[in-house]
């Protein structure tokens, strides 16, 4: 990747922080915006363009650059392939919002 490629991700990396701040989980595309800032994190943390990993996940490099975008809610398929392309562990979990809950 070059060098003018790797400024546009992580002024794209810088603009997905600043969004996670603003919503500050109390909004739910929060959690989309955390995703993907962690796949991009990740993804240039292994030097890899989108269309590589697009390659390596079996899709297409207009798919990453949504799931990073994070405007809407990924597939778990796609994470899946994601995170087994770039050597990660996929958790998802419910966790009760307030302790001692039963319903």
């Amino acid at each position: 990747m070059s060098p003018a490629g790797l400024d546009r991700d992580r002024s794209g990396l810088e603009r997905l922080t600043e969004r996670i701040a603003k919503f500050g989980g109390s909004d739910p595309s929060a959690l989309f915006v955390e995703i993907a800032s962690q796949v991009t994190a990740r993804r240039l943390a292994w030097d890899l363009s989108q269309k590589e990993l697009a390659d390596l996940c079996g899709t297409t490099q207009s798919a990453i650059a949504r799931l990073e975008a994070g405007r809407r809610p990924p597939r778990i398929d796609t994470l899946e392939r994601v995170a087994t392309a770039l050597d990660c562990e996929l958790s998802i979990e419910l966790r009760p919002r307030t302790e001692g809950t039963n319903r």
